[in-house]
This record gives structure tokens, C-alpha cells and sequence, in this order.
């Protein structure tokens, strides 16, 4: 078997872990987000359980954060499709060549 497959292999292996490895980071501070419980007599005990009533009254308010402020205008959104469009077709007709290039040349009839 011709070396650069394996190299080629392991690479790939290397690269699908590290995209893998790059997810969870990404994902892990979603996951532990976590909202501290109340303080009660025995430790942390959450209101309603047993030994800690609810407290009268409607509950505290929760601010809620929208992303309304900011954001990206649609023209520069159209602009990163059309980029990357672009970039695909490019890539698609230069692997193209690039296959046919290699593959061996017809017979050729005398």
C-alpha cells in the first residue's frame, strides 16, 4: 500500500477528531449553564420541597435578552452566500481537473 494513503488516512482521522474535539467545546458552556438553587435550612434545597414552603406571591421576574440590538444586515448575509457559492463551484470545476488529469488517457486507435 502506497505511504502518502496512510498519511492521507490518519490526517483525515486526525481531522474528524479534531472537529469532534471542537464541538464539545463549543457546545459545553451551553451545558452547564445552570441557575443556582435557593439557599434553605438544610443547604441547598429548592423552594417547594419538603421543610421549605413557597414563598407567598407571584414569582420574581426573569429578564429575557433578545438579539434585536445588533445583528447582521442582510446584504452582508447575501454577500457571505454568494461568497461561498462561489467558493464551492471553484473548488467542484479545480477537483474536476484535477480527477481528470489523473486518470490515464484513452486508447488511442492508429
Amino acid at each position: 500500500m502506497n505511504s502518502i494513503r496512510n498519511v492521507r488516512r490518519v490526517a483525515g482521522v486526525l481531522a474528524g477528531l479534531a472537529s469532534a474535539w471542537l464541538g464539545l467545546a463549543m457546545a459545553a458552556p451551553a451545558a452547564f449553564a445552570v441557575t443556582h438553587p435557593t439557599p434553605g435550612p438544610a443547604g441547598y434545597i429548592t423552594p417547594g420541597a419538603p421543610g421549605f414552603p413557597v414563598p407567598p406571591g407571584p414569582p420574581p421576574a426573569v429578564q429575557v435578552h433578545t438579539v434585536v440590538v445588533g445583528g447582521m444586515p442582510g446584504w452582508q448575509i447575501a454577500l457571505i452566500a454568494i461568497g461561498a457559492a462561489l467558493f464551492a463551484a471553484i473548488a467542484a470545476v479545480l477537483a474536476d481537473r484535477a480527477w481528470a488529469a489523473r486518470r490515464r488517457p484513452a486508447a488511442v486507435a492508429a
